[in-house]
């Protein structure tokens, strides 16, 4: 009773704060869709250049008083309650301009509680590495690529030598970043919804989507300066 009357709280907060159009897209997303996620990972045990930021971040554990830092984070509403381990926050100067979960598989259960069948159960090597946001004005520093690759790394002190994410194949923006921080894919993921109801699935990943991932983390190169 108390999730429906949070969520019942949800909704009427997104229409009083005028987020008509994510609530729109979230409703149409579950009347009638299909979509297709890459699973990446990345091996823990080889070290990889750290991608540049362009602001100095520090990272710690998410505290209640970074909640207002994060309230336009509509996608992960309720996240927080779910008491999940680790949530990771980037900072500059000690204020959150990141956030993302780095989950071991001791939170399995949570996870599954929280997504659903979302996410394949992590074996004991395994960290997943989800639900990453950016605070909107600290957008376009390289913020993502760079935190990702620290929080991953950070795997490793919970037993790990593999860190994933999965990413929707058609955010480019992610996918670079998750490239730039040594994630490759294995894996697709196909959710479908129907009339309020989610299937998901795990496939190998067709060569024509290899190919899409590979055009969209290409990485371009420098023109060199006429002399």
């Amino acid at each position: 009773m108390k999730r429906i009357l949070d969520k019942v709280a949800f909704l009427i907060g997104l229409i009083k704060k005028g987020e008509l159009k994510f609530l729109w897209s979230g409703i149409s997303k579950r009347l009638y869709s299909t979509h297709l996620s890459y699973g990446l990972k990345r091996d823990l045990n080889i070290e990889i250049p750290t991608p540049p930021s362009l602001l100095k971040l520090e990272f710690r554990h998410y505290q209640d008083e970074d909640a207002p830092y994060f309230e336009l984070d509509n996608m992960n509403h309720g996240l927080i309650e779910k008491n999940i381990n680790h949530c990771f926050v980037a900072t500059k100067n000690n204020e959150p301009v990141y956030r993302v979960w780095l989950m071991g598989p001791d939170q399995s259960q949570k996870i599954e509680d929280f997504w659903g069948n979302s996410f394949p159960t992590l074996k004991k090597n395994e960290v997943l590495c989800e639900n990453s946001f950016t605070v909107p004005k600290y957008r376009g520093f390289g913020i993502m690529p760079f935190a990702m690759t620290k929080i991953a790394e950070k795997g490793k002190d919970l037993g790990a030598d593999t860190s994933i994410i999965y990413t929707d194949t058609n955010h480019i923006v992610s996918l670079r970043a998750g490239d730039y921080a040594g994630y490759h894919p294995f894996i697709l993921r196909t959710e479908k919804w129907f009339l309020f109801k989610k299937s998901v699935s795990f496939s190998d990943i067709p060569e024509a989507l290899l190919e899409h991932y590979k055009k969209a983390t290409q990485r371009r190169q420098r023109k060199k300066k006429v002399s």
